[in-house]
């Protein structure tokens, strides 16, 4: 079974308070869920049309359990906590 991949991609944080709190539910519902956290932060050099985004890359079993990741209670009330302070992208790919 291929590897699930979870890549988050922020445009902006209005919040730096509701994204540590965000951070301190979701890294212990991410990892309940297997997941393994691969690179996290502003790109080190971006190319063509990249966007230079803090992104956040974390590797399950299979995207069956990186969905069930984002759909269980723990990192629903880390969402919960971030409101609408960030505006970003999750992206849920399968491994080659």
């Amino acid at each position: 079974m291929a590897k699930g991949y979870w890549v988050a991609c922020y445009r902006s944080v209005s919040d730096d308070n509701a994204l540590a709190e965000y951070a301190k539910l979701a890294g212990p519902a991410i990892a309940a869920g297997g997941g393994k956290f691969l690179a996290r932060g502003m790109p080190a050099k971006v190319f063509e049309a990249g966007l230079n985004q803090r992104t956040v890359i974390i590797e399950f079993e299979s995207v069956e359990a990186a969905i069930k990741a984002h759909d269980s209670p723990g990192y629903q009330a880390a969402l919960k906590a971030l409101g609408k302070t960030a505006e970003r992208e999750i992206r849920i790919v399968e491994g080659t």
